[in-house]
């Protein structure tokens, strides 16, 4: 009741706001644009407050709350009279339409659905026009298929078919939570959720995963045991540890040219597949 009493207010401020002559308007535009008058600014602004609430009105139809849409629109009101050039000789509501509308439709694009849509110019288009087309072709004399609607709205708006498909089915439903309820009870089925395809390994791979790793760790560990104490700093320097690191940093560190790293480390790697070729096959194919 509360919202509703503040838009009534609102639209009675706006509807209430005089008219502003052209020279009276163009005098008020000059004072903000060459002497930063901000009251000229809101002047200018709150006399076009009606053209906002117009405006506002046609955004109902997306299910929106009427003072937002009259607020969305305020603030592109405000860009425009910002931004407005009494040079140009136009009527400063002729500017302000755009940005108006502008505003009202980002506004829109974000609060209509969860889901974010409409980001290129020709997406915002098929969302805003689709279903006045679809309205103009069904009050026709021609009896259109849904598949022939949407070839011709495609047409129009220059859009592929998909994203036209696409866009009337998503304008034909809400957003549906995935935690809601699934049968008439309590007791029945469960959350969307559950239902959902997982991509997790099924518990039987999970836990065959669980024990091939914990093989092949027992496999590596045993493995590296061939190895010397030399070959054994090397392979974890380089091969088992986050940060890997380089054959120069270790030739530094044992007091042996980097090349010769290179060649310890070689070695200890054949060693590696050598012993682990014997326990399992499979693993040393993986290893370079």
């Amino acid at each position: 009741m509360k919202t509703l009493t503040a838009d009534r207010r609102l639209i009675k401020i706006a509807m209430d706001a005089p008219y502003l002559e052209r020279d009276e308007e163009h005098a008020l535009a000059e004072a903000w644009r060459y002497d930063h008058d901000q009251e000229a600014r809101n002047k200018i602004a709150m006399s076009h407050m009606r053209l906002v609430v117009a405006m506002a009105a046609k955004f109902r139809s997306f299910g929106l709350p009427m003072g937002d849409l009259v607020q969305e629109g305020h603030i592109g009101l405000l860009e425009a009279a910002a931004r407005f050039e009494p040079s140009r000789e136009v009527r400063f509501s002729t500017y302000a339409t755009w940005w108006i509308r502008a505003s009202m439709q980002d506004y829109v694009l974000r609060n209509w659905s969860i889901v974010r849509g409409g980001t290129s110019s020709a997406q915002k288009a098929l969302f805003f026009n689709l279903r006045r087309l679809r309205a103009r072709l069904a009050q026709g004399d021609r009896q259109l298929t849904s598949q022939a609607m949407h070839e011709e709205i495609a047409v129009a708006l220059g859009v592929s078919l998909a994203d036209v498909q696409t866009m009337d089915a998503r304008l034909s439903g809400n957003d549906a939570s995935l935690q809601a309820p699934v049968g008439h009870g309590d007791a029945e089925g469960g959350a969307r959720l559950d239902f959902l395809p997982s991509d997790a390994p099924l518990p039987d791979e999970q836990v065959s995963e669980t024990i091939d790793g914990e093989r092949a760790r027992r496999w590596l560990h045993s493995a590296l045991g061939e190895l010397s104490e030399r070959e054994m700093k090397i392979i974890r320097a380089r091969r088992l540890s986050e940060d890997g690191a380089t054959l120069e940093e270790l030739g530094v560190a044992l007091g042996i040219s980097k090349e010769r790293v290179r060649q310890i480390e070689t070695r200890a790697l054949e060693k590696l597949r050598a012993a682990l070729a014997a326990r399992a096959p499979a693993l040393t194919a993986g290893m370079h």
